[in-house]
């Protein structure tokens, strides 16, 4: 890959941006604050290109704010490098002045675009990957929520009925309807467990029958009421519907995931790997691009997804591993969840993970030697848009 002649560095912000350009030995060619515009983006576009053709642009934000700046320079072929913010906050301390601007960090990222090789070229990805990119991310945040409701909901429980608190499993949708409709000690001996469980098979609740046993075991085990219990059925009934309301866009959204993903080319190939479902495949194809040629390797797609240790040597101490401090949080999920989930349903999984454990592994470590293997693996498969298989197919000699 050939040097560039000049590099700009973007400094990214929700209302501007600012951009520095460095020649080779460093000057400054250029330094401009310029606002999120597709407008005023273009003009700095343009202005960069007239300094020099040969430019390579960097950046230390690939989402968010950065996305209109992504859009115009993929639109115009200009290639990007991406820097990670700690990347860029380290650098910053070897600079001169403890002072920190926007032009400051904007330099710092032209110059280390400037004096490193290790910098990965930025590929947004396809339309899917970036469609699943958006479900992906919602999805996540939906979960994130659903947890913050239930344990707010279990909080509330406490204060005033604790023996249903304890009894109910509120990961799951069943105890949570229940508590749409019966939320004291007093309501629920007052309805009776057949009642309770006919309300409940009415609604297509599963284990109707001691779920409503359950309920009504906590209720005769208290038979007081407590101050603020009526205020906090109140906010029991409002919790419990959004988490039912939760409930319902997120199985919505796995199903727009899972439609998405099926119509990427390499669908058919993830999915084959055993423990790689719609869910993993998708969150996959939205942190990759779905795109192997990102990656000159698989050696590189493991250590991006964080399952290929690092060396720390140093003097007498040798063998010393440990996980690279730059990976892909989300990618290390995928790798590490497909991998525990493999071990139920493929034997060579299971043979390999055992080997390691055999070998004085603990669990984590031989799981993410799992993993990286099935990194090598799944890049292969994709290289190839081979499918996996179980056993290798028997040649016959000619």
């Amino acid at each position: 890959m050939a040097v560039p002649r000049i590099w700009a560095g973007m400094d990214i912000g929700k209302e501007h941006h600012h951009c520095v350009v460095l020649n080779d030995r460093g000057e400054r060619l250029l330094s401009r604050r310029v606002l999120n515009d597709e407008a005023a983006l273009l003009d700095l576009i343009g202005d960069v290109l007239d300094i020099d053709q040969d430019v390579l642009r960097a950046v230390d934000i690939n989402h968010g704010g950065a996305a209109l700046l992504i859009g115009l320079l993929l639109n115009h072929d200009q290639p990007m490098a991406y820097l990670t913010g700690l990347a860029v906050h380290r650098a910053s301390g070897t600079y001169r002045g403890e002072a920190k601007t926007d032009a400051k960090d904007a330099f710092v990222i032209a110059d280390q675009a400037r004096m490193r090789r290790d910098l990965g070229r930025l590929r947004p990805g396809d339309e899917i990957a970036v469609d699943l990119r958006i479900l992906t991310t919602r999805r996540t945040d939906l979960v994130s929520d659903r947890t913050r409701q239930i344990n707010r909901l279990r909080a509330q429980l406490l204060e005033y009925f604790p023996a249903l608190e304890r009894a109910l499993d509120l990961t799951n949708k069943g105890p949570v309807i229940l508590l749409t409709g019966y939320q004291t000690p007093a309501a629920i001996r007052r309805t009776g467990a057949r009642r309770i469980e006919t309300w409940l098979r009415n609604r297509k609740v599963r284990g109707a029958e001691p779920l409503a046993k359950a309920a009504l075991e906590a209720a005769q085990a208290q038979q007081s009421a407590l101050p603020g219990e009526k205020l906090a059925v109140a906010m029991v009934i409002r919790m419990a519907k959004a988490l039912t309301a939760l409930d319902e866009e997120i199985t919505e959204l796995d199903a727009l995931i899972e439609a998405r993903f099926r119509e990427h080319p390499h669908a058919e190939v993830i999915r084959s790997l055993p423990g790689m479902g719609g869910q993993l495949g998708a969150e996959f194809v939205a942190a990759t691009g779905g795109d192997m040629d990102a990656f000159a390797s698989a050696d590189r797609l493991a250590g991006y997804g964080g399952v290929a240790p690092a060396a720390r040597d140093s003097g007498r101490v040798s063998g010393n591993l440990h996980r690279p401090r730059r990976y892909h949080r989300g990618l290390l999920r995928v790798f590490c969840l497909s991998a525990m989930a493999s071990l139920r349903s493929c034997p060579a999984s299971r043979t390999y993970y055992d080997r390691k454990r055999a070998e004085g592994k603990g669990h984590k470590q031989a799981l993410i030697a799992l993993a990286h293997r099935r990194v090598n693996v799944l890049w292969a498969m994709i290289r190839d848009g081979a499918c996996y298989q179980a056993v290798p197919p028997v040649t016959t000699a000619t």
